[in-house]
């Protein structure tokens, strides 16, 4: 089982930071319900051992690219953010440490595996996966582009993936520049 969720998140991985052209500094979003990978319904199975296998194929590959990652976590904790201070030097943080029963054992093991962890409230990533139905989409950018992904398992659980893009301002004649598209 460890072999089969290490290899299905690194390819996950390989594939998203790829579609999502996501270049060091960016900061991504991750939902994930241990529960759904498990097999079970969202928030009711948490499992550390399952989040410390796809936790640690997920930031060993965002970190070796220099990308950030931020972590959700579940709706006890209102959807919170774990993430490193230095992805988000200058937010506020909330004091809160999260369980595997109140934040979910996804939120745990970012808080126990980054260098320098913090919890904000709300983040504006560049792009997130949302493994499980764990609702991500508040803490993505303005213009979220949904990405198709051959790679859209992790256990039991079904991935979601988008990246985002600026918005569009000006009208008929503004030029716009296509490496943002």
């Amino acid at each position: 089982m460890k072999e089969k969720l290490t290899l299905q998140a690194t390819k996950l991985m390989e594939e998203f930071v790829e579609k999502a052209n996501l270049k060091a500094g960016n900061i991504m979003v991750i939902g994930c319900s241990t529960s759904e990978i498990i097999g079970s319904k969202i928030g009711s199975n948490s499992s550390p051992e399952t989040a410390a296998i796809v936790f640690e194929a997920i930031y060993s590959y965002a970190k070796e690219k220099g990308i950030y990652v931020a972590v959700q976590c579940c709706e006890h904790l209102n959807r919170a953010i774990v993430v490193e201070k230095a992805a988000v030097p200058f937010a506020e943080t909330v004091n809160v440490v999260p369980q595997p029963k109140a934040g979910g054992s996804f939120a745990t093991q970012a808080y126990a595996h980054f260098e320098n962890p913090v919890v904000v409230e709300e983040i504006k990533a560049d792009a997130g996966i949302d493994i499980g139905f764990t609702l991500i989409g508040m803490h993505l950018k303005k213009v979220a582009v949904p990405l198709r992904l051959e790679n859209k398992m992790i256990g039991e659980a079904l991935v979601i993936a988008a990246r985002t893009r600026p918005k569009f301002i000006g009208g008929v004649r503004a030029v716009y520049n296509q490496e943002l598209l």
